[in-house]
């Protein structure tokens, strides 16, 4: 069976519904993976396609034994492939040594006994010869639950309705990346980043000594386009990453004066990071940033500026670093 071609409707970033609203609106757990659709043609193949329309099926051979999960049932879902760590929450490091391997089934073979995912399905867009995309979630959501889709490496986790604010504070406490909320009502749109689905990302913040920078480019030329920042470790400053956002033009041109008066030839990081370009600075400015989570090595992911620290001395930067850091 020739099944339709389906690009996954996407969320719009934003907040809770309001409380009065709360009752019409689903939650659930907020999966950092790598988003693909998926199609069974009822023949025990399947067929993954990420956001991009591109065919990564071979990149994930664990998945394969999906295709007879449905048995002669064709259906396209929609679904987020995860690696979990060894706490059982997803992290994206880890699946990044699975991906771009659709075309190494060998690599791709011996990864997947190293790092196997799992892949989470959230929603049903097509089934035996109809194409769902028109009905409301809450239709969509009942008839995904009753394919009864958990096996060794995939698995239908369920949605909330209502208690959004208990859902988010199930997600910080977890430590998981955030929340989608998603309109009961609301139909499936294609390629559409809509606002019947909104997504909430999980931010922490921490404060960091800023080490260095890197000049800005175009308009931003003679400023400084990211400072490199690190915290405090074993009597060491660590390097975890570099901050690119969060300044209005007052903000970052007054920082360049700050940087500019606290510059020095030598690296302040213990080990030197691999930047290209870089300028030191004496390792005395504290800043407040925010970020989603820490990779492995305790660098952080998708930092922003939040201000400056003059309250603050450069030891008081919080060390929650990993202890193999560096």
């Amino acid at each position: 069976m020739k099944l339709p071609l389906i690009p996954p409707m996407l969320a719009t970033s934003g907040t809770l519904p309001p409380p009065a609203q709360d009752a019409r609106w689903a939650y659930e757990t907020k999966q950092d993976g790598q988003r693909v659709v998926v199609y069974l043609a009822g023949d025990g193949s399947v067929l993954l396609r990420a956001r991009s329309g591109d065919d990564i099926t071979g990149a994930y051979p664990e998945l394969a034994a999906l295709g007879s999960a449905l048995g002669s049932l064709p259906a396209v879902l929609d679904g987020e492939v995860l690696a979990l760590d060894a706490q059982g929450r997803a992290d994206f490091q880890l699946l990044q040594s699975r991906m771009g391997l659709a075309h190494s089934p060998g690599k791709a073979a011996r990864k997947a006994a190293e790092v196997p995912v799992h892949l989470v399905l959230f929603d049903v867009l097509h089934l035996a010869d109809r194409t769902l995309t028109a009905l409301p979630y809450v239709r969509r959501r009942d008839r995904l639950q009753e394919l009864g889709l958990d096996g060794p490496y995939w698995s239908t986790p369920g949605a909330l309705v209502g208690h959004g604010r208990q859902a988010l504070q199930a997600t910080l406490d977890h430590g998981l990346e955030g929340l989608v909320c998603k309109r009961l009502d609301s139909v499936y749109e294609p390629g559409v980043r809509s606002r019947a689905w909104i997504k909430i990302r999980n931010m922490r913040s921490k404060d960091v000594v800023v080490g260095g920078w890197l000049p800005g480019k175009g308009r931003l030329t003679g400023l400084p386009g990211a400072v490199l920042v690190g915290q405090r470790a074993a009597g060491r400053l660590r390097y975890v990453g570099s901050v690119g956002t969060g300044w209005s033009e007052t903000e970052r041109a007054q920082l360049a004066a700050l940087l500019r008066a606290a510059a020095t030839d030598a690296c302040p990081f213990s080990p030197a990071p691999p930047v290209a370009g870089a300028h030191w600075v004496l390792p005395r400015l504290v800043g407040e940033v925010r970020y989603s989570t820490r990779t492995r090595a305790g660098l952080l992911r998708q930092p922003s500026w939040l201000r400056l620290r003059p309250d603050l001395a450069p030891e008081e930067s919080a060390a929650d670093l990993p202890d193999d850091l560096g």
